[in-house]
Order: C-alpha cells, then structure tokens, then sequence
C-alpha cells in the first residue's frame, strides 16, 4: 500500500472569492472563519469573499487568508489520515496543524505575525524574487554566488519548485543582475515576480528574529505523523526540531523539489493539496507524473 501525502500551499495561491463556498458549506469550516475573525481582530471572511485582488495581495492578509483557507478545507475531508504533510512556506504552518503539532488558533496567531514582520523586514531593503525557467539548479547557485561575490548584492535561490522551476530573491539589483546572467547562460525566462520582497533570503533576517521569539513561546506537540520541512527536505517527528525549521524557515529556502523527492522515497503515491488552487498539484505533477495528484479548495 502506497502512503498518503497531504500538501498544503503558499502565498501567491490566494483569490477573491476564496473560502466563501467552504464557509457556506460547512459547519465545521465555517467556525474556523469566525475564530480566525475574532483572533485577528479584523473580519478577514470579508476581504477573501468581496476583496479585491489588491487588497487580497497585502502580505499581512494574504497569509493568514492562504492559510486559514488551507485548514478550512482539509478539515472537510472525511476521514483524512495523512501518512505525511508538507506545506510550500506559508503552507508548512497549515501542515503543523493537520499532523497536530499546532493548534489552529496558535498556529494563526504566528502567521498573522509572521506576516506582519515580513511586511516590515521589507520595508528596510528595496528587495525582489525573480523565477528563472529552464536553468540547471547547480547554475542557478553558482550565478547567485558569482553575483553577490562580485558585486556585494545580496542574491540567492530561494524556491525550488520543480526540476527547471526556481524562484531567487534578494536586493532589486542583484536580482537584475542575476536574471541578465541566467538568460545569457540559456534561461528560457528569468522574470521578476511581483511580490513584496526577498522571502526566503538572509534580508528576512529581522523577521526571522521576530518570528523566532514567538515560535520558542508556543507550545508545539508531538505530531501525529512527519512533516517534511522545506529547509531540510526529509521527514521531522521532533516537536524542537520542528521549531527551530520553522524558525529557519524564513532566511532559507524552500526546498518543495527535493522534499517531495524525499516523500516519494518514502513511499508517498498518492499527494493530495488542500487550500486555494492547484500550484502544488502542478508542480508534484511535474516532480514525478506518475504519483497520484488531487485537491481541495
């Protein structure tokens, strides 16, 4: 028997209208949504079901917003046993909740906070991602070293989304020069994103800090089954070990390729994503076409 992965996604997933069927639906859902509206302090049921694609961007909502959708949908499967979890950044925390490392409310009280201290770490540095398509991992790597040996700029691969599909982040320019280079060695693209900022680059080392205080001060559980964390791309049962990649989590990368590689190893067959979209169904796809891919929303 093949194992069940249970996938949860990130920020970039979120659309107007998110949620608003989960929330109509279902009961349990539905509670989730106002807890998360009490625990905030603001009504964020309103932004996801009438915001605008605008409002819906702002970091500080986008996450809890990914993430409480995320919650709100696996709760609605019956009878989910995950054999493993793994989220994509933001996901991880709505990973913790499923295999029961968190509690909801904890686990959202971390990522509004998580949110808010990556919308000021940006703040500090004018600072950009950029996707780069069709480059070889190891080139992508060694441009980044080569960029910022040379120029001081502080450039790294932050996302490794699939086989031909990473994300870099860093200063505005030296992710401009960055992406020169990655066309000139044969990037079919490299494209600067439209997000707020170097994620998962050391220019979140202020969030990071931030973050870490919080993390340290919430009771984490034993989990109910591994998750496989994006920083160290394998299996994590320690509830410390937990922690401290979590805290990790925000300076270095995601490494979404080579966890899913280590779930497969370990006997995952069947991955399915619960929260908005379909990003990581795609990129599972792509990382090995013969695992079985379905979702949530």
């Amino acid at each position: 028997m093949g194992k069940h992965a249970y996938v949860f996604p990130g920020q970039g997933s979120q659309f107007s209208g998110m949620g608003k069927n989960l929330y109509e639906s279902n009961t349990a859902a539905k509670q989730l949504f106002e807890q998360a509206n009490d625990s905030l302090g603001f009504k964020i049921s309103d932004v996801m079901f009438t915001g605008t694609e605008e409002a819906l961007k702002q970091t500080a909502v986008t996450q809890p917003a990914v993430f409480l959708h995320s919650v709100a949908a696996y709760q609605t499967i019956e009878n989910a046993v995950p054999d493993m979890v793994a989220g994509h950044s933001l996901g991880e925390f709505s990973a913790l909740v499923a295999n029961g490392t968190l509690l909801f409310t904890d686990a959202l009280k971390l990522v509004s906070l998580r949110a808010k201290a990556m919308q000021k770490a940006c703040e500090i540095t004018p600072s950009t991602m950029a996707a780069v398509l069709a480059l070889d991992d190891a080139k992508v790597e060694e441009i980044c070293a080569a960029v910022q040996q040379e120029t001081g700029e502080i450039v790294v691969a932050a996302n490794y989304n699939c086989p031909g599909q990473l994300v870099i982040s860093g200063t505005v320019k030296g992710v401009e020069i960055a992406c020169e280079r990655m066309k000139a060695a044969g990037a079919k693209r490299a494209l600067v994103l439209p997000v707020g900022g170097a994620f998962h680059s050391p220019l979140m080392e202020p969030a990071r800090e931030e973050l870490a205080a919080a993390i340290e001060a919430t009771t984490f559980n034993t989990p109910k089954c591994p998750v496989y964390q994006n920083v160290v791309a394998k299996a994590v049962t320690d509830a410390a070990s937990i922690k401290q990649n979590l805290i990790n989590q925000l300076t270095g990368a995601v490494r979404w390729t080579q966890s899913v590689q280590a779930m497969l190893a370990d006997g995952a067959t069947e991955f399915t994503e619960a929260g908005p979209g379909k990003v990581l169904q795609g990129l599972v796809a792509k990382i090995d076409k013969n695992a079985v891919v379905n979702g949530v929303n």
